[in-house]
Order: structure tokens, then sequence, then C-alpha cells
């Protein structure tokens, strides 16, 4: 149930990932990461979910992973985040994160996860 819950939150998850968490020590780290951290981390606070999701997506697309790209989007439909505030957000990691490929990486996997959805 947790992880469905994570799921909704940043995108699907590879089953592999929460067998590994779970044996992992320490044993109760999968415990504390799926049962407090993760609502800590992603509730809403100074920064809305929706801010914190933009900033997700440009990290993981400054740091070129495409898993957690494409799943950090699918965190923002949930959120209504629009594809102009990502756009926003990886011009923001373009400037900082070593330029180019941080863009071109982001844009990339934005554009094949909306595919030839209309704007809204």
């Amino acid at each position: 149930m947790e992880e469905k819950k994570l799921e909704e939150k940043i995108g699907k998850i590879p089953p592999v990932i929460f067998k590994e968490l779970k044996e992992t020590d320490p044993p109760d780290l999968y415990g504390k990461v799926m049962g407090g951290l993760d609502q800590v981390i992603w509730a809403d606070g100074a920064l809305s979910r929706q801010t914190k999701k933009v900033i997700a997506i440009a990290i993981a697309a400054a740091l070129r992973d495409g898993h957690a790209v494409r799943a950090q989007m699918a965190g923002a439909a949930n959120l209504g985040v629009s594809k102009e505030e990502i756009e926003e957000g990886l011009r923001v990691a373009f400037l900082l994160a070593g330029g180019m490929p941080a863009y071109v990486h982001g844009k990339t996997a934005l554009e094949e996860y909306l595919g030839n959805r209309p704007k809204k």
C-alpha cells in the first residue's frame, strides 16, 4: 500500500527497488523512507508540492537520470504541474548544471512523456 502511494506521487517504480530497500541494512530503512521521510519531503510547506516536483525534475535532469526524470514527470502530471513550469525548471538546470546536456536530457524526456498531448 505504501508503495502504491509513493508511485502516485512520483510515478512507476520497478518492484526490485522496493524489494532491495526492504532487505537493506539497517532493516528499518524501508519503513523510515516509506512511512515518514517521504511524506515530510513531499508535503506542502514553504514550497508547494508542485514546486518541489519541478525541483525534483530539474535535479534528475541535471544528473541525467532518465528513470528519475520520467518518474518525477509522472508525479508532476498527477499534481497538475504544467509543461511550462517544467520547462522553466529545466532552464534553471541548464544554467546551473552544466548547460545544454541537462536541458536537452530533460526536454527530450518531457517531449517523450507528453507525446502529442494537447496544451492546456
